[in-house]
C-alpha cells in the first residue's frame, strides 16, 4: 500500500471510529436538453424533487444567469443534477464548476508478478450534455473555460501531448516530447500546462512478498517536469531528482509511484507532494530549482483536490469530523484559522462559499459516497449524483475531474 493509499484509509477510518467550465456551458448544454421531448422532462422530474426541495434552503451563490432553464433545474442556484444517476450519464454542475469527465480505474494484469492500474475515462460531449466514453486516452485533464483538454494516449510515458477540443472531440494539435509524459495539470487561467515525467508508467503494480494482490512499486521514477505554452506548443523541460537513498523507501526523497506536479495559482511556481517530507509538500521555480514553500501555500495538502479557492484567499483542508461525522476542514490561507464544512473529501471549489465534496448518508458505510455541494456556514447538503457503489474502496468506483469557469 502506498502513502497516498495510507492518507485515505486514515480519513475514511477516522469517519468509521466516529458514531476543479466556461461561463454559460451548462446553459448551453442545457439549452440543448431543454428541446428533448417532453415526456423525459416528466420522467425526470419525480426522481428531482427531492434535490429542488432541498437546495432552495440553501444560500448559494447568484449565478447571474437569465436563460430559461429546464423544469428539473432549480434556476435560484444555476445546478444541474443528477441524483439517481451513478456513474452519471448526464450533465452535473453548481455554478459553472461542472464535472468535465469522470474515469473508472482498473487493474489490468500484464505478466507474471505485474499489472498496471488503467484509467477509462467517459468525457461530457457539450452538445448533448452527456458523458460519452473515451477509451482512447490513458490520462485527460480539462482547461478552465472547458473549451480544452491535454490527453495521454494508452502508453505510459507518453511521447506526445494532445489538445482536445472538447466542442468537437477532435485533437487539434500535437505537442511532441522528448521526456515521456504520464500526468498532465492546467494553470488557473489555462495558458500554461505542467507535464510530468516519467521514466516508467507510474501506474505500474507488482506483487509483493505476502500479498495477495498488487501494489504500487516503493521506488518512483519521476525525472522532471515541462512548463508548455497551451497556444504556441512551446516550453522547456527542468530535471528534479528523488531526494534520499533509493534504497531506502521510507527516507526523505520517498513518494508514491505516481506523485505529478502541478502549478501554483499564480502560476511562479510548480509543486508537488512530498509525503515522507517534513512538511509534506516541496516547491520549484519553473527551471526545476527548489524554493522555499510560500507562506501563502503553506497551508495546501497535495491529496486535497479542491486546493484553494477562486480568490486565492481559502484553503481546501483536512478532514475534521468534529461538528459532524464526516466533515472537513477550510483554512484561511494567510492565518490557517479553520472553518469546518459538510462534507467526507473536498473536490472543487464553487465560487468562494461553497464546494463540490463526496459525502455519506449519516450511518452510511463510508464508502458509500456521492457528490454533494456544501456551503461554508451552513450544515445543508445539495446532493449532485447518485452514491457509488462497494464497500471496501476496490476498484471499478467512478473518480471525478473537474473543471473551473
Amino acid at each position: 500500500m502506498n502513502v497516498d493509499e495510507l492518507v485515505r484509509d486514515a480519513l475514511r477510518e477516522q469517519a468509521a471510529a466516529q458514531a476543479p467550465t466556461a461561463a454559460g456551458l451548462a446553459d448551453r448544454v442545457l439549452a440543448v436538453r431543454r428541446r428533448r421531448r417532453t415526456r423525459r422532462l416528466v420522467a425526470a422530474a419525480a426522481a428531482t424533487v427531492a434535490v429542488v426541495a432541498v437546495t432552495v434552503a440553501v444560500p448559494l451563490l447568484d449565478s447571474g444567469k437569465e436563460d430559461v432553464r429546464p423544469a428539473h433545474v432549480v434556476e435560484r442556484t444555476g445546478i444541474d443534477a443528477q441524483p439517481d444517476q451513478s456513474p452519471p450519464r448526464d450533465l452535473i454542475s453548481a455554478d459553472g464548476t461542472t464535472l468535465a469527465a469522470y474515469y473508472v480505474p482498473r487493474t489490468v494484469e500484464q505478466s507474471a508478478g505485474k499489472a498496471a492500474s488503467v484509467r477509462t475515462y467517459w468525457l461530457l460531449d457539450q452538445r448533448t450534455g452527456r458523458y460519452v466514453k473515451a477509451p482512447q486516452w490513458s490520462y485527460v485533464a480539462v482547461a478552465p473555460g472547458m473549451k480544452t483538454a491535454a490527453v495521454l494516449e494508452q502508453q505510459l510515458p507518453a511521447p506526445r501531448i494532445g489538445l482536445l477540443d472538447l466542442a468537437t472531440g477532435k485533437v487539434e494539435r500535437w505537442i511532441p516530447v522528448d521526456h515521456g509524459v504520464a500526468g498532465l495539470s492546467f494553470s488557473r487561467d489555462g495558458r500554461k500546462l505542467v507535464a510530468t515525467t516519467y521514466g516508467e508508467n507510474p501506474d505500474l503494480r507488482v506483487k509483493m512478498e505476502g500479498s495477495e494482490g498488487y501494489d504500487a512499486p516503493q521506488q518512483s521514477t519521476r525525472t522532471g517536469f515541462y512548463v508548455l505554452d497551451v497556444a504556441s506548443g512551446k516550453g522547456s523541460w527542468s530535471e528534479v531528482g528523488l531526494d534520499g537513498d533509493p534504497n531506502d523507501p521510507m527516507g526523505g526523497g520517498f513518494i508514491n509511484s505516481r506523485q505529478d506536479f502541478a502549478l501554483s495559482d499564480d502560476g511562479r511556481h510548480v509543486w508537488c507532494g512530498n509525503p515522507m517530507g517534513d512538511i509534506g509538500k516541496q516547491f520549484y521555480d519553473l527551471t526545476g530549482r527548489e524554493v522555499a514553500v510560500p507562506a501563502k501555500d503553506k497551508h495546501l495538502q497535495w491529496y486535497v483536490d479542491a486546493g484553494k479557492s477562486p480568490s486565492g484567499r481559502l484553503v481546501a483542508g483536512d478532514f475534521a469530523g468534529e461538528k459532524w461525522k464526516t466533515s472537513s476542514w477550510v483554512l484561511d490561507a494567510r492565518t490557517g484559522r479553520r472553518t469546518e464544512v459538510r462534507g467526507q473529501q473536498l473536490l472543487a471549489w464553487v465560487g468562494e462559499k461553497s464546494l463540490v465534496a463526496w459525502d455519506i448518508t449519516p450511518g452510511s458505510n463510508e464508502f458509500h459516497n456521492r457528490l454533494v455541494l456544501v456551503t461554508i456556514g451552513s450544515d445543508k447538503v445539495v446532493p449532485l449524483s447518485g452514491f457509488r457503489k462497494g464497500n471496501d474502496g476496490a476498484a471499478g468506483r467512478w473518480e471525478p475531474v473537474f473543471a473551473q469557469p
